[in-house]
């Protein structure tokens, strides 16, 4: 009975964070390196790409969210032991893969171009804990594919 109600309240949770998501990519992220442009203008080179990379994080969470979606309906469905799962454990993964990708690359920019170690600091953080994630989930992923293989021979014999 618990896993009903944590389900229907992940749910829940999943949709608002797409909503808010959606706004910060279409309006909030766009808005902010716009007015971030306007205030300093020997910035204002760093606008587009800024917003760019802003939004590619953005959408990279929001496969996340689609992907858990998917699987949070296969185990309803009594289905999370299926090759249909691993297809979703492997955006999940690519979507991890991707951000981590581009934030190696900001980490490496920032890096060589700050006189302030702060934010290089705060990027290398994200880095460590995106590494941490990413590698988190494909030892997960390996767990649910001896799983499924394990339930697959279970069903063949009985």
């Amino acid at each position: 009975m618990i896993e009903r109600w944590a389900t229907a309240l992940l749910r829940i949770a999943l949709v608002v964070l797409f909503g808010i998501l959606v706004v910060f990519q279409t309006l909030s992220l766009p808005g902010q390196f716009r007015y971030l442009a306007e205030q300093n203008p020997e910035d204002a080179a760093l606008r587009w790409p800024a917003t760019a990379i802003t939004v590619f994080w953005v959408l990279c969470v929001q496969v996340v969210i689609v992907a858990t979606w998917r699987l949070l309906t296969l185990v309803q469905k009594d289905r999370i032991f299926t090759e249909a799962s691993l297809g979703w454990v492997d955006a999940i993964v690519w979507a991890v893969a991707a951000g981590w990708l581009v934030l190696i690359a900001v980490l490496l920019w920032v890096g060589f171009q700050a006189d302030d170690p702060g934010l290089p600091m705060l990027l290398f953080l994200a880095t460590a804990v995106v590494t941490v994630v990413g590698l988190v989930l494909i030892v997960m992923r390996a767990l649910l594919r001896q799983a499924t293989a394990l339930r697959t021979d279970m069903d063949a014999v009985i």
